[in-house]
């Protein structure tokens, strides 16, 4: 074959696969666009080690422009480090902490390594640089409140937790990659209120069920719930309660933190904070909030201490009241100027009950920086008057005990709160009946009964009471003023007879029964003390009771839940019917479309709060409305 013949077959068989090879480059661009939906744009803009997935875009960037991105692959604790030595102590490079600390955090979910968590929040508290005034990132940044989530869960994970939960921290040298930080702690900060905090739970890892509201306070640090050591409250009649756990937060903070991370030895403090106290620190020339979850902790006292368990068992068993200090329930320590809400529960109920309420109202910071919360537990199937006397005399005890109006002024502008049967108990505190109770269930007068000074002396306390001069306001809940018709039933009298009530009760009766009869239609029989026969419509106790008003100096509200959405007057609850929870006179009425239970109806929730802020503004700083306790 003729050379040049060879050559022109040779070149046509070479440029063929160049051709279709440029006309494949020709068809694939080098540079395309495609569309996202709103979840992948999420995920492009804010994904990231935190969400599960790769490290973010920015972090991918930072491996990229410092040709790390192999060795990340390959090495992960060897591209930290080498990017540690590239990124610290060039001020210019200060957004690289950011992917220093979202690595050190994917790291130490990989390896589990205490270490690789710590020195994620070194680094994002470097990114943040809390105080600094130049070169920080911007709140509109992703990067910034990712670096806050990277900062607050490697807390969690750094400090480790012992067999019953609680996390271990103290002064001491913690080990990073890169050195090592000493960390002090002043341990004046476990002092709150005049109690020791000495357990601390981690609440980031704890999901809350059977609250409908879970609040958080968004900001720097590890939230906590903190234990208190309880002093011996047994002779107390306002306790707070020894399953509190308080809304705490753990901050780590280092001064100069980019400066510092270029060193091997760095130096920090551990700071314990609370929210009632601090939901915010200085640091520098800015004011940082702290992260409190307070619904979570405030839950996990409630779990630990599992009040609805013996909401039954407090129905049936009255006897266990007898002989004991009746006693109030606080959330916190009394302050200074705090106007206490006393709250009452209903029949077969519990202080648990009023969680929901409790948690929303905390929430307004009006109600949370003048008021306070304190429960009445009491055992709901004893006979109304007994327990309205232990009320009675838990909140005088109570306020003895704080030293009266004369050391807190805030003491004499209390509002009870009573749901149900609980809203009997409080009209009991407000009225001023003389002997029109006791003729009402007795023919003759008290004077004439032949009884022992013990029982005389019980009678006259429970059925001829005085109003409570501290109290300022009440709220009626699905009250039944005239009586609910379910007590009338026959089932609900059975479980009445049930009841076994405090022997106390049961000596006075036998003497009324046996040393009078038929002088005294009160006590005949046991169901006839009972709180389930009081509440029938036809009952004595509970039609003389509804007719002797609440006296003029304290202001009345009323709430009444209707399931029906036609006439209100024939409506009811289920259990009250609205005729019978309706009462003339009142400073405010509000009908509620809500079963009997209604304490956590928004609607209840949000009247009781422009109540307490109606209280709050007619308060002012005189003398308790109702005058001065009678010596």
């Amino acid at each position: 074959m003729p050379m040049d013949r060879l050559f022109s077959r040779l070149h046509h068989s070479l440029a063929l696969p160049v051709f279709f090879g440029l006309l494949l480059c020709g068809c694939s661009a080098p540079l395309t666009i495609s569309p996202l939906n709103l979840t992948q744009s999420y995920a492009q803009l804010d994904g990231g080690a935190l969400t599960g997935g790769p490290v973010s875009n920015v972090t991918q960037i930072a491996l990229r422009r410092y040709d790390l991105s192999d060795e990340w692959r390959a090495s992960p604790a060897a591209a930290i480090a080498a990017l540690h030595v590239r990124v610290v102590g060039q001020q210019k490079n200060w957004e690289d902490y950011f992917a220093l600390a979202e690595l050190s955090y994917l790291e130490g979910k990989t390896a589990h390594t205490r270490e690789d968590f710590l020195a994620a929040a070194l680094y994002a508290y470097a990114f943040l640089d809390p105080g600094g005034t130049q070169d920080v990132p911007s709140p509109y940044d992703g990067r910034f409140s990712q670096a806050v989530s990277i900062y607050n869960l490697s807390l969690l994970a750094a400090f480790p937790q012992n067999k019953d939960g609680l996390v271990q921290f103290s002064s001491g040298r913690l080990a990073v990659p890169f050195g090592g930080v000493d960390l002090v702690l002043d341990d004046k900060q476990l002092d709150w209120h005049g109690y020791r905090m000495v357990g601390f739970v981690p609440t980031s890892n704890l999901a809350v069920n059977g609250l409908q509201n879970i609040y958080r306070n968004p900001g720097l640090g590890e939230p906590l719930a903190a234990a208190l050591q309880m002093p011996n409250t047994s002779d107390a009649y306002l306790v707070v309660s020894p399953q509190l756990r308080v809304p705490a937060n753990l901050l780590l903070v280092l001064d100069d933190p980019r400066q510092q991370l270029a060193q091997s030895s760095l130096h920090g403090r551990l700071e314990i904070h609370t929210l009632d106290a601090q939901p915010a620190v200085q640091i520098g020339q800015q004011s940082v909030p702290l992260e409190y979850n307070q619904t979570t902790a405030h839950a996990l006292g409630l779990v630990e201490r599992a009040s609805w368990s013996d909401e039954l068992s407090g129905f049936l068993n009255g006897a266990a009241s007898d002989n004991t200090k009746p006693h109030l329930v606080a959330l916190e320590p009394h302050q200074y100027g705090h106007m206490p809400v006393i709250l009452v529960h209903g029949t077969a109920s519990s202080p648990f009950r009023w969680a929901n309420m409790v948690n929303d109202l905390m929430e307004d910071p009006e109600i949370s920086q003048h008021f306070e919360f304190w429960f009445f537990s009491y055992a709901s199937g004893n006979p109304i008057p007994y327990s309205a006397l232990q009320l009675r005399n838990a909140i005088n005890g109570a306020v003895a005990q704080l030293g009266g109006t004369q050391a807190d002024p805030a003491l004499g502008k209390m509002t009870l709160i009573g749901h149900s049967q609980g809203g009997l108990l409080v009209k009991m505190l407000v009225i001023d009946p003389g002997d029109q109770l006791w003729n009402g269930l007795s023919a003759k007068p008290l004077a004439d009964l032949a009884l022992t000074p013990k029982t005389r002396n019980l009678l006259k306390a429970a059925l001829f009471p005085k109003p409570v001069p501290e109290v300022e306001r009440v709220v009626f809940i699905a009250t039944p003023q005239r009586g609910s018709y379910l007590a009338g039933f026959s089932l609900s009298q059975f479980i009445g007879r049930l009841v076994k009530l405090p022997a106390s009760i049961l000596d006075a009766s036998f003497e009324i029964v046996n040393g009078n009869t038929p002088d005294t239609l009160f006590g005949r029989s046991k169901l006839d003390l009972g709180s389930i026969n009081a509440m029938s419509p036809s009952s004595p106790f509970i039609r003389t009771l509804s007719e002797i008003p609440i006296v003029p100096c304290v202001h009345v509200h009323s709430i009444i839940p209707v399931q029906n959405t036609g006439k209100i007057g024939g409506g009811g609850d289920g259990v009250v019917q609205y005729s019978s929870a309706h009462i003339a006179g009142v400073d405010s009425e509000l009908i509620v479309r809500s079963g009997h239970s209604t304490q956590s109806n928004p609607d209840t929730i949000a009247e009781v709060q422009r109540i307490l802020l109606l209280q709050l503004a007619q308060s002012g700083t005189g003398a308790p409305l109702c005058g001065a306790r009678t010596p």
